[in-house]
């Protein structure tokens, strides 16, 4: 019978153990500081603290870099686009949210707030493990964490954080365990956010800067005029741009949100916060004007041709159209917080470009996304029929909807607004963004194929053998286009498509283009009677075109038309392009040769 006690005893004892333990495990997310002995309170104090430090770090990054952590991939400009894929601000890099690309397409960044929460909660899982105790691990406490699981919301006027990360605290018989963090910091990243989307969307459909700027072009470079004069009028137009560059600083700097409404310089914008506008001179820019000669824009005078004298005068008209592009960059400020993001402005032909339709797009509950009523089953697979696992919306008529996330197998089963002729929108790591047109009318499944992107080197070859100079490499397709400024970039991410492949060769040049004189004669009446009865004088005048050297010449290259399949790239580490080598220029003639032999030759590529 004794025994028999002691063994119930010990099953008792077993089962209480059990249950502690379970209760433990089941228990602890209701841990909280409370629980924590007075002695380690300052340590999660601490740690707190480092949390609301790195949100406001991440905050601040992404409110200074456009609502960017993380950069989008750089694209670069071309000589007759200037902009690259972002404005380079006192050495930092800010994603444009408009900008038009070096192939002369327009092109959006704009994130959004999902994707800034996104960021951040990445930010802080990143930097959370980083926070120092060392203070406290030398008066014996011994600290560990898990693994952090950050969820970010974004507010007008503060940031709520919620960390999910097992934190333990020991020192001796003591132990503490956190790991449910809740921390709200101050911030009016969300507010400002909201501002900033305002202000662009202005822009996008008033273009008010487009509009400022043909006012300052009007003011200070020749446009439109009629001079009395029988001599002809010449601007030299580097200096025009010069000017013309200058005043446009000193007048979008001027700019402003608020003041009163009779102030020029007052925009009329949506918004609360204070908004300020910049550029500069040595930010990226182009300008071209037509007609003219070199350097030189010349109207030549109209009465002193031959049948004319009976005029007695002589008039010089000229009109002038200019192509004009440079950057801005917009501060949304309030108090010390700025939110600042840059874009694009281009005249075209004396004129504003044309606004975009639409506006920033976000994921958002409006009135269409509220009706979801048709089950879709959408199946995603790449090229090989393996199931990729994608975050799903249906764009319709300017609303996008986020429908969520195929499951490993590549399936999501949900359902979808009813919508004739939208998108279905399918983004996945290591694949291109897919865009399938689908009307969703009636329950039904489809199939999409998303392009998987790979990373390969490039080796580039001059006349077969190996080249390690400057070259410029692109390769464009109808969706994308990748280009790499060789051999600084070595490697470019493709993926199946029909590319131009376009390789320029440049090679240090010495070619000196001298300065050349020229004279130019015009007939003019001739002074007292003589002009009366239409006798005319010859008059010359010397316009001189200054001298230039050409540092970089254009050496080799070549174009080629290629379809990449899927199977070379999975198959390959390295695309071996080939070109042909130009001769050397030594004058104006045989640079301008070299570029019509550049349409004319071909590449050979390999894929190894």
């Amino acid at each position: 019978m004794n025994k028999k006690a002691q063994v119930t005893i010990f099953i008792i004892l077993a089962i209480i153990i059990v249950a502690a333990v379970a209760g433990f495990f089941i228990f602890r997310d209701k841990i909280s500081v409370s629980n924590i002995p007075v002695s380690m309170q300052p340590i999660y104090n601490s740690f707190l603290s480092c949390l609301e430090e790195d949100t406001l770090v991440g905050a601040n990054i992404l409110m200074s870099q456009g609502g960017y952590i993380e950069m989008p991939e750089f694209e670069p400009g071309s000589a007759y686009m200037p902009f690259s894929s972002q404005l380079n601000f006192l050495g930092n890099p800010i994603p444009y949210w408009y900008y038009v690309s070096g192939n002369n397409i327009e092109k959006e960044q704009i994130p959004s707030k999902k994707n800034m929460e996104e960021e951040l909660e990445g930010f802080i899982e990143q930097r959370i493990s980083e926070c120092s105790f060392d203070a406290y691990y030398d008066s014996g406490y011994v600290i560990y964490s898990e693994d952090p699981k950050a969820s970010i919301e974004i507010q007008n006027s503060e940031i709520e954080i919620n960390l999910k990360m097992d934190l333990t605290i020991e020192k001796g018989d003591e132990i503490a365990l956190v790991n449910n963090h809740d921390v709200v910091v101050n911030s009016k990243l969300g507010k400002l956010y909201d501002s900033a989307i305002k202000v662009y969307d202005e822009e996008q459909s008033q273009l008010f800067l487009e509009e400022y700027s043909i006012d300052t072009l009007r003011l200070y470079a020749p446009v439109d005029g009629v001079e009395l004069s029988c001599s002809p009028k010449v601007w030299n137009a580097e200096e025009v741009f010069d000017d013309l560059y200058e005043a446009i600083e000193i007048n979008t700097m001027a700019l402003k949100s608020k003041g009163e409404a009779k102030d020029y310089f007052v925009v009329d914008l949506p918004v609360n916060e204070d908004v300020r506008f910049l550029t500069s001179q040595n930010w990226p820019h182009n300008f071209e004007v037509n007609p003219s000669e070199g350097a030189l824009m010349i109207a030549n005078p109209v009465g002193n041709q031959a049948g004319l004298g009976v005029l007695g005068f002589c008039y010089v008209s000229y009109h002038y159209v200019y192509d004009i592009k440079y950057p801005v960059l917009v501060q949304v400020y309030d108090g010390e917080e700025i939110f600042q993001f840059p874009m694009a402005v281009i005249i075209k032909g004396n004129n504003p470009r044309e606004s975009l339709e639409g506006e920033a797009v976000d994921y958002t509950d409006t009135e269409f996304c509220n009706y979801k009523n048709t089950l879709v089953e959408v199946n995603m697979y790449d090229s090989n029929l393996i199931p990729v696992q994608a975050e799903i919306s249906y764009e319709c008529f300017g609303n996008t909807c986020l429908i969520g996330e195929t499951s490993s197998n590549g399936v999501l089963e949900s359902e979808f607004p009813q919508c004739i002729n939208g998108y279905i929108v399918a983004k996945a790591d290591g694949f291109e963004e897919t865009k399938y047109l689908y009307s969703v009318i009636e329950s039904e499944g489809v199939y999409i194929e998303m392009d998987r992107i790979y990373e390969r080197n490039v080796d580039l070859k001059l006349d077969w053998n190996s080249y390690n100079g400057e070259a410029i490499i692109s390769f464009v397709s109808e969706d994308l286009t990748k280009t790499i400024v060789y051999p600084d970039t070595k490697t470019v991410e493709l993926s199946e498509g029909d590319y131009d492949i376009n390789v320029y060769i440049y090679q240090d040049s010495s070619l000196e283009l001298e300065e050349s004189t020229y004279e130019e004669c015009i007939e003019m009446p001739k002074s007292g009677i003589g002009g009366i009865v239409g006798l005319t004088q010859e008059k010359c005048f010397e316009i001189t075109l200054p001298s230039q050297i050409v540092s970089s010449a254009l050496a080799g290259g070549g174009k080629e038309v290629y379809y990449i399949t899927d199977y070379q790239l999975q198959n390959s580490n390295t695309i071996e392009i080939n070109a042909e080598s130009l001769l050397e220029p030594t004058s104006l003639d045989q640079l301008q040769e070299n570029y019509m032999l550049f349409e004319t030759k071909g590449l050979d590529i390999f894929f190894t």
